[in-house]
């Protein structure tokens, strides 16, 4: 059913009707449900006062992911359209009832009675101002407000705020409450942004991407209420649903998870080197071999992780996970497979010069012992050079390949 500007439902069953009648419906109010029997009616019922008392034309669809207990029916008798998704998961049901919806823009809730439906012409104002998403904040900081019993403790003081603000200081997402479900977009910003996520991490991935591409993004204040569920638990899971949204922003962003720690390692390496190399002895502590190859793991680990975040950015690039980027761009201008072929030779030439001087020493001493004290500071740096011009070539040859995409 549709709500026109009288505050009536009408009845699209003709096809032809329901095709003439698309490009005027502006609003497609869209909820996952697996079995809310006990929710989905009153959200339902909502969302469709909300739309007649508005004066919005629009219409309310229910991505129904295998319901079992009635969900169906209830939805269908309080004038949702139900769409069914046969693939599982948080992210599968929005993606399947949002590429059904017929509105230019869409209102997104869950189907728990959580989120009050009648608060959705805000987010239609928004949109209207051309705003490409409009995210709900709960969160008192942020405007909105949480009922008693409405949030965990957990998450009200610690999750959320954290991953909130990780998300405006890796992304630079204007928002104050990450998680929060309801929310209202364009159809040409989902079309555009090509969303990837099944699970929970839906939600998260919208406003990382929208985020990332330079979307319009508003945050407007909601009111949280109690899960109006009574019979079953939440979908929500705190520990793993908070693990998976951090695995996403780190591998989202390469430069924290890669980048940033690589150039850490490299540089303790090079310190390390620096002290243990010549044999100091800083207040009374001796460094020698022991040091170095320390020093030389962190080096190696650190320009792997260096060069992971390159690759990993342009691969992401190439995806449209991220937008493109001046200094990927100007990276591909200043590396060429044969400039890292030449500079992981000269590398392997001078480590295989220095373990040769190493094994010369060997060889005066009649190939019997040696002093370790010498010989490692020559064999440690020699054979790390050689491993890091391999890493060179190899990783030469990958940036190589993932280029020719950007050609």
């Amino acid at each position: 059913m549709i709500a026109n500007a009288a505050g009536t439902s009408v009845s699209l069953d003709d096809d032809s009707h329901r095709h003439m009648s698309d490009a005027d419906l502006e609003v497609s109010v869209v909820m996952p449900c697996l079995n809310e029997h006990e929710t989905v009616g009153t959200c339902v019922r909502k969302a469709v006062r909300a739309l007649a008392q508005a004066g919005i034309r629009g219409e309310v669809l229910v991505a129904d992911n295998g319901s079992d207990d009635g969900s169906i029916e209830i939805a269908q008798s309080e004038g949702a359209r139900v769409v069914p998704v046969p693939f599982k998961g948080y992210g599968n049901a929005l993606m399947g009832g949002i590429s059904a919806a017929r509105g230019r823009y869409i209102v997104m809730g869950d189907a728990d009675d959580s989120y009050d439906f009648l608060e959705l012409p805000k987010f239609v104002a928004e949109l209207r101002q051309g705003h490409d998403i409009v995210q709900g904040c709960r969160l008192p900081w942020g405007g909105g407000t949480i009922q008693p019993g409405a949030m965990p403790w957990s998450h009200r003081y610690v999750g959320n705020p954290l991953f909130s603000r990780m998300a405006r200081v890796m992304f630079g997402a204007p928002i104050h409450d990450v998680y929060c479900g309801m929310r209202g977009f364009t159809r040409a910003l989902f079309d555009r942004l090509e969303l990837r996520c099944t699970g929970m991490e839906f939600a998260t991935e919208m406003i990382v991407k929208a985020s990332l591409f330079g979307e319009r993004i508003r945050e407007v204040p909601i009111t949280l209420w109690p899960d109006g569920r009574r019979t079953r638990r939440p979908h929500l899971r705190t520990f793993r649903d908070g693990w998976r949204t951090l695995r996403f922003f780190l591998i989202f962003c390469p430069r924290w998870l890669f980048w940033y720690p690589g150039w850490l390692l490299m540089a303790l390496g090079i310190l390390g080197y620096g002290i243990a190399l010549p044999g100091l002895t800083l207040r009374g502590v001796s460094f020698g071999a022991h040091t170095l190859m320390v020093a030389s793991m962190a080096v190696q680990l650190g320009f792997q992780a260096v060069a992971f975040a390159v690759l990993t950015t342009t691969y992401a690039i190439n995806q449209r996970f991220r937008p493109p980027s001046r200094r990927i761009d100007r990276f591909f201008k200043l590396f060429t497979l044969e400039r890292g072929g030449v500079a992981g030779l000269a590398l392997i030439a001078a480590g295989s010069a220095t373990v040769a001087a190493a094994v010369a020493l060997w060889f005066q001493a009649d190939f019997g012992r040696l002093d370790y004290a010498t010989t490692m500071r020559l064999v440690i740096p020699g054979t790390t050079a050689v491993l890091l011009g391999a890493s060179v070539i190899f990783n030469s040859f990958l940036c190589s390949m993932l280029g020719l995409d950007r050609r």
